[in-house]
């Protein structure tokens, strides 16, 4: 799967850098690949944030942090990623996933994803759990 252009979600960031193992061996493959362009969107970091600022997550260090040290970039939420998602089918309530979702179509990534109810968007997407 060399060359892939991938949007790493929220729970996959997060077990990358927690090396928890439930982040796959063919995802870390991906992931690790010098050859995979690897995005993590504004909204990812939102979420992270916001569930750290609430007493939901524990993690350590911070998203910016975790960008720098993986050679990741962020993806900006642009006005067009918003009213894409907001035209998703609701198959997925979670505006977090339907703005995942609404990117990686919108820019023509794979969606690297433990979440299986993404699969009823048509959008290219890699099971983190594999």
């Amino acid at each position: 799967m060399a060359g892939l252009r991938l949007l790493v979600d929220s729970a996959a960031l997060i077990w990358w850098f927690a090396d928890d193992e439930r982040l796959g061996p063919a995802a870390a493959d991906v992931m690790e690949d010098p050859s995979t362009e690897a995005y993590v969107s504004v909204a990812s970091a939102w979420e992270i944030e916001m569930k750290r600022a609430s007493g939901k997550l524990r993690v350590d260090g911070d998203v910016p942090e975790w960008l720098e040290a993986g050679l990741m970039y962020d993806l900006p939420v642009r006005l067009r990623h918003a009213i894409a998602a907001a035209a998703l089918p609701m198959h997925h309530r979670d505006p977090f996933d339907r703005m995942l979702v609404a990117q990686a179509r919108a820019e023509g990534l794979v969606l690297l994803t433990p979440d299986e109810a993404l699969r009823q968007y048509e959008v290219p997407l890699i099971d983190a759990r594999t």
